[in-house]
């Protein structure tokens, strides 16, 4: 739900023309309409800009109180002025950031508490915060921000502009490239698990790896990402992963992946680029998975997968497969009463030929 108050309106104020030079696209209707602020179309009020970006929900448009919205280009007209655009989820989202900009301030300079360890290298406009401590060996670079309570190991490297909430926890040994935003609680580079039984006792093997990864990324908050039994766990550029997700040793991860929450990927396992993991979704180790591959929630997935597949299920088959499958399932009590009055029915044909 987005609710912003309409503070400043001087500031604020935009008539739908000067919308449409920002975001781009077409009006339809009155270009003059003036909006104050931006708003979540169920709770939109007179004055507010709004967007619906889901088919599913374009019959709101016929409730809100919003006084113009930004729709798709399938949206031909509407009951309000509106502004056609390719996505509108990212031309409202621009709006968002220009009428309704982020009001905290961002942390300057290094606090007091701040434990910095030695030969520790610090670029321009770096920001810790209080109670961060910096091993020995660190790098970091311009423009980033550390957090209070952040730990960051021995001889990692952190790029420019990333943006580290707070009690992260990225061990030694690992590199974050630029731009990286990982939210609060989540650990990179701790140990894989590994074990190996010798006579009823689990003995631990060494992970001795790192974690790589690469510019863009986001990590969202209580995620674990292990670091590498020899080589590296690898997250490739633009991925973005959600709450409470587990990554394990040695996994590579392609650029521009979507890894939603609860999700859990086991050791060693490869994933290539576009590749959408829904939230609660398994996939067990030393398996491969495919370019632009989708696996649904709460789908196990027990064997490699080729590109461009869709998959669902426990274990993850074909959706279309899974589909009939599930509908099968769902008729199994009315197949379950056929069968029963069958029975009867052929003991009933017995006993009358018995006599």
């Amino acid at each position: 739900m987005i609710v912003i108050e309409n503070r400043g309106l001087d500031k604020m104020k935009r008539t739908l023309k000067e919308i449409v030079a920002i975001v781009g696209g077409e009006i339809v209707g009155n270009g003059d309409t003036v909006v104050t602020g931006v708003c979540g179309i169920k709770e939109a009020k007179e004055g507010d800009l709004t967007f619906v970006a889901n088919s599913r929900y374009l019959s709101l448009m016929n409730q809100t109180r919003a006084s113009a919205i930004i729709t798709s280009k399938d949206v031909k007209e509407a009951p309000k002025p509106i502004i056609r655009t390719e996505n509108p989820s990212i031309a409202f989202a621009k709006m968002v950031s220009l009428m309704a900009p982020n009001e905290a301030k961002k942390p300057k300079g290094i606090h007091p508490t701040a434990v910095i360890g030695e030969k520790v290298k610090i670029g321009r406009n770096v920001a810790i915060q209080a109670y961060a401590v910096i091993e020995d060996n660190v790098e970091i670079k311009d423009n980033t921000i550390l957090c209070a309570g952040v730990y960051v190991g021995h001889h990692t490297k952190i790029g420019k502009d990333c943006m580290v909430y707070p009690y992260v926890i990225i061990r030694e040994r690992v590199s974050i490239g630029n731009r990286v935003t990982i939210h609060g609680g989540t650990v990179i580079g701790s140990d894989g698990f590994g074990f190996s039984t010798v006579k009823g006792v689990h003995h631990r093997i060494p992970q001795i790896g790192s974690v790589i990864i690469e510019d863009d990324v986001e990590i969202g908050a209580n995620v674990t990402i292990d670091r590498a039994r020899f080589d590296k766990t690898l997250i490739k550029q633009g991925t973005k992963i959600d709450n409470l997700v587990q990554i394990a040793h040695n996994v590579e991860v392609g650029e521009h992946s979507i890894i939603v929450a609860q999700s859990g990927i086991s050791g060693s396992t490869t994933m290539g680029k576009n590749v959408t993991l829904a939230g609660q979704a398994g996939i067990i180790g030393h398996v491969s998975i495919g370019d632009n591959v989708i696996i649904a929630a709460r789908a196990g997935v027990t064997k490699s997968i080729p590109p461009n597949a869709c998959v669902s299920g426990f274990p993850a088959k074909p959706h279309s497969i899974a589909k009939r499958i599930n509908a099968c399932v769902q008729n199994l009590p009315d197949l379950y009463k056929r069968i029963k009055a069958l029975e009867e029915e052929v003991e009933r044909l017995k006993s009358n030929k018995a006599k």
